[in-house]
């Protein structure tokens, strides 16, 4: 939502989730009321739980280049 300058996102969000059971069908809805471009909402509409990594593969990446470097250093 910050990507395409929907004001206050994080509020947006929060007001559907606090206290609230969030199912995929409120999750649908919600995306469905953005103001967003059409290819947007359908690329949100495709995530799922079991298949979002987000950034995870390049904090891994991250990780491991940061842990080779530490490695190096002791080993002086």
């Amino acid at each position: 939502m910050r990507r395409y300058g929907v004001p206050e996102p994080y509020e947006k969000l929060k007001e559907l989730t606090r206290g609230r059971a969030v199912t995929e069908e409120s999750m649908r809805d919600f995306i469905q009321r953005l103001d967003l471009p059409s290819e947007a909402k359908a690329n949100l509409l495709k995530l799922k739980p079991h298949s979002y990594i987000g950034a995870a593969t390049e904090l891994a990446k991250s990780v491991d280049v940061a842990v080779k470097m530490m490695n190096r250093q002791s080993s002086f």
